[in-house]
Formats: structure tokens, sequence, C-alpha cells
């Protein structure tokens, strides 16, 4: 699966600013290859455990702080130089942070998941750009000194869509297959099958029974027939463009490019 981060005016790498991509088939190959040996030797081994199948899109942009964290199979993350993605939990005293993410799963660029209780999150679940997840206050609210605070589990059930810059707070469990809105604060529990917007949320639909849904462990069910489509697309997207020319887009790009 291929999913694309748009940036910002933010200050950027020419290349990646470009309207096209003009990388050479075989140099994008070797992007990919060197993707999977940093993910591999620097990332992987920060988690409690991993799945096999993950893709890490630009994996020096994700941060893991902690113990605890575990993910299941085929978790593709998303990051972008300037929204990276963090995985955090707190070990102090009696506080112990765990984060568990199943299978399938999607995590998008700028995402933050802060765990000193415990967060849930099931298969095929999908988490978008800039969204955050926190078990805790942070600080007591009376004695501002207490670095935690209060605490409480957050669970979100298989299938479920976290908007861009939603956050879902402390105790909060979200039903199977709902959807939580664009910038959406949720603050009490959302039932299954359900959408919910606004601050704080509420429930403003129900989905529609009657409709079959596609979850993201569709993707994979034969992973080689998916990872040859991808690699075939790029083969016909990327073959005619030449190494010269790449060069000459990196350090001399031209309106257009």
């Amino acid at each position: 699966m291929r999913v694309s981060a748009t940036l910002g005016p933010q200050k950027v790498n020419p290349y990646h600013a470009m309207i096209h991509d003009h990388r050479p088939y075989q140099i994008k190959k070797l992007y990919l290859w060197l993707e999977l040996h940093y993910a591999k030797q620097f990332i992987a081994p920060q988690f409690a455990s991993l799945g096999a199948g993950h893709h890490l899109m630009k994996p020096w942009n994700i941060r893991l702080h902690g113990a605890q964290i575990e993910v299941g199979r085929n978790l593709h993350v998303v990051t972008a130089d300037d929204r990276k993605v963090s995985l955090s939990t707190w070990q102090m005293g009696e506080t112990s942070g765990r984060i568990v993410m199943g299978d399938h799963c999607l995590v998008c660029p700028g995402v933050r998941i802060d765990s000193a209780s415990e967060i849930l999150i099931g298969d095929n679940c999908m988490l978008a750009a800039g969204s955050y997840l926190t078990d805790a206050d942070w600080h007591d609210i009376y004695d501002r000194t207490r670095v935690v605070g209060a605490t409480a589990p957050i669970r979100l059930h298989n299938n479920v869509w976290v908007g861009d810059g939603a956050i879902i707070c402390k105790g909060v469990t979200v039903g199977e297959n709902s959807i939580i809105g664009a910038g959406a604060v949720v603050t009490h529990d959302i039932p299954a099958n359900m959408i919910a917007a606004g601050n704080p949320a509420r429930v403003v639909k129900a989905l529609d029974l009657a409709r079959p849904l596609v979850t993201r462990a569709s993707l994979f069910l034969d992973p080689a027939a998916l990872a040859h489509r991808n690699d075939q697309i790029d083969r016909y997207v990327l073959t005619k463009n030449s190494l010269l020319n790449w060069l000459r887009v990196c350090c001399f790009p031209r309106r257009g490019d």
C-alpha cells in the first residue's frame, strides 16, 4: 500500500518538494532497502515485540521511549521530517505505562501515543496525522509537582479510525468500527459503529450496518502478491527516469519538476 504525506510550506529537502518522483527505479529500491535495514537495526529492538510484515517509512523519524510497547503484524508507519511519530510509556514507582497495538494498523505522520497506564489498540485501526492518545493528565490538577497525575486506560476496539488532529483522552473506550472526526476531543466512551465529532466529541451518525465493511486486513491476505503489485507500479512509474535527470532535479530544480 502506498500512502503519501502532504508537506506544507515548511523548509524541506528540495527533492522531496518535487511534484513528480524523479528517482530511477534502482535508486528507489536502494532507498527502500536502506529504510528496511535502518528500521531493523535501530527501531525494531526498541519494541518489546514487533510483528512480521511491518513497513516503517522514514524510520529515522520514529521516536520510542520506555518499555512495554508491543505491536502486531503488518504495522505501517508513515512519517515526515517535520512530523515525527512518538510512542512513549512512563515507568516510575507504581506507574507503569503500556502500549499494545494489534495487527494491520496504520500510524500517520505526527501521531503521538503517551501512556502511564495502558493503551490498547485493536486490529486494523488507523491513526490519522497529528492524532494524540494519552491515558494520563501528566500533572496533578491540584499538586502541579506530581508528574503523572490521574490515569485511566484507553481502549480502541478493532477497526477504529481516528481522524486528523483528534485527541483521545484518558479512560475512553471507542467501540468497534467507529470513526472519530478530525479535530475531535474524546472525553467519554463512543459506542461501536458510530461516527463522533466535536469538542467534546459526541455521536453525530451511525454507520450503515447493511453495507459491507472492508478492513485493512484485506490488504495482507497475499503479502507476496501485494509486494509484487507495488513493485510493478514502481517499475511502471519510474522506469523512464534517468540518473542524470534525477541528480539535476536534486541540485537544480525547475518549475514543473
